[in-house]
Formats: C-alpha cells, sequence, structure tokens
C-alpha cells in the first residue's frame, strides 16, 4: 500500500523543468524565511529582529495564500489544502501579531493584552 500525495502536491512547473522551477512556492517560502532569519541573527540595524520575525511570519502567509491561489504546489503541500492553509495562516498571523506587540516601544498596542498580563500578574 501506499501513501496518497496530498491534495495539490504535484509539479508547481511541467516535469521537465529543473527542480528548482518545479518547487519554486517551497524555495519562495523557504527563502523568505532564510532572509528574516539571517535579518534577525546579524541583528545589523535598529529593529532588525522585529523586522526579521515579521518577514518570517509573512513567509507563512504567503504559504497559505500560495497554497489556496495555485492548484499545485509541490512540497509546500504537506496535509489537505484547507488544514494547510489554516496552519500556515494562523501560525503566520500569530508570529506577525507577536513581533508587533513585542516589547520595549510596541509597534501595535493592543489594551486587552496588557489587561490580561496585569490580571495574571497580580
Amino acid at each position: 500500500m501506499d501513501t496518497a500525495r496530498p491534495e495539490g502536491g504535484g509539479r508547481a512547473a511541467p516535469g521537465d523543468a529543473p527542480a528548482p522551477a518545479r518547487q519554486w512556492p517551497l524555495l519562495t517560502v523557504l527563502g523568505m524565511t532564510a532572509a528574516g532569519l539571517l535579518i534577525v541573527g546579524t541583528d545589523a540595524f535598529t529593529d532588525a529582529v522585529r523586522i526579521g520575525i515579521i518577514l518570517i511570519g509573512a513567509a507563512l502567509l504567503t504559504g497559505a495564500v500560495l497554497r489556496r491561489v495555485m492548484p499545485s504546489v509541490g512540497m509546500l503541500a504537506v496535509r489537505s489544502r484547507f488544514t494547510d492553509m489554516v496552519t500556515y495562516g494562523l501560525l503566520g498571523t500569530a508570529i506577525v501579531l507577536l513581533a508587533l506587540v513585542a516589547q520595549p516601544k510596541p509597534w501595535l498596542d493592543i489594551p486587552i493584552i496588557e489587561e490580561a498580563v496585569h490580571f495574571t500578574v497580580r
């Protein structure tokens, strides 16, 4: 018995294309993630960590969008289309939001978070 390929797990380009061209959706997401990690790791400018983390979250959101709009995304397809979209979308959104509200000097102020922290720390 063989394991079924995930829905949309076919090649993203014709079979005679070189391997990177067939897997460009996965390489796009991995490239954005690598760029984010490089920015975080070098910490070369002010807010580099926050910007790098936002780029990592944006990579997951890009993966969710690619999974939704493309019929075949190659190895970016891990599970069913719906599960991949929800997983990539929720994780990407959570990472971006956490980067935006990180201390010190958050870029996004959500009052309910402060109230929750004060309530739990009391």
